[in-house]
């Protein structure tokens, strides 16, 4: 019998990962770089490359916050085939998502085609779906759009025997605490979780307990409640509002934080 202590092994050793905010890392902060983030792809990227059987981990991460799917089905997918990955994770649309009309059957069809198209070279891919936005105050408003989006990918996936990191059913990204500041990418815990979670979906083994949600909270006064809408429209609401307003983008002066293969592992990660 398997034993379930043990790492399983897996066959990637080139991991490229492409996308956006939520590739990138935000918000989970790197202390040792400033304005710079961890994330879950580079977690699941330092986990992977503890399950090599002692061979090296190349990874890539060229996800940049604010890219609509166009750049991370185009230039980044782009880059990233002459990297000859065998493992891709692409997350892309969200921010495509997030404005006032959508044509949620065009980005099933152009992250379908890019899917064809590593599945073309042997790589593998690992997807990912929206959450569940259900009870999310504002963003509640956003459910169909986002369980849309989820089947899609999961349709795709099936066509294609693509992985799938399936946010939407997991029970504990339901809670706030998993949610930075922001409200919009994870907490330093919820990338956690999310690393669990693609483990899980890699077939490979994943943290007992991952997905179990956090004791109840102690209930916060409504003054409070209030007082935290007000400043969290003021630090977040608002900027987003006023980019979108001038065309500006959060990373229009970004640039990808690990932009070529490199040798990476646990060491790679802050103790």
């Amino acid at each position: 019998m398997t034993d379930p202590t043990v790492p399983a092994e897996h066959p990637w050793r080139r991991y490229v990962a492409i996308g956006d905010s939520f590739t990138e890392g935000m918000v989970d902060t790197d202390p040792r770089h400033e304005g710079r983030f961890i994330g879950w792809a580079d977690r699941l990227a330092a986990e992977l490359a503890g399950r090599t059987g002692g061979e090296e981990l190349h990874y890539a991460n060229l996800a940049i916050r604010g890219r609509k799917l166009d750049d991370v089905v185009g230039r980044q997918l782009d880059e990233a085939m002459t990297m000859a990955p065998d493992l891709v994770s692409i997350v892309g649309g969200g921010n495509d998502i997030l404005r006032p009309r959508v044509d949620l059957d065009a980005i099933a069809a152009r992250l379908e085609e890019a899917v064809a198209r590593i599945r073309a070279t042997g790589a593998d891919v690992l997807l990912a779906t929206p959450t569940d936005p259900r009870g999310a105050g504002l963003f509640s408003a956003l459910r169909t759009r986002h369980a849309v989006h989820t089947a899609n990918l999961y349709t795709i996936a099936s066509r294609h025997r693509a992985h799938v990191l399936g946010l939407w059913g997991m029970q504990s990204m339901r809670d706030a605490r998993m949610w930075g500041e922001d409200r919009i990418h994870p907490s330093t815990e919820g990338h956690q979780r999310l690393t669990q979670a693609a483990l899980a979906a890699l077939g490979l083994g994943a943290r007992e307990g991952w997905d179990e949600r956090l004791p109840a909270a102690p209930p916060v006064p409504a003054a409070q409640r209030r007082a935290e809408r007000a400043r969290w429209a003021v630090s977040y609401a608002g900027p987003w509002v006023q980019r979108r307003l001038t065309g500006r983008s959060s990373g229009d002066s970004v640039t990808a934080k690990i932009g070529r293969p490199t040798p990476f592992g646990p060491q790679d990660l802050p103790d």
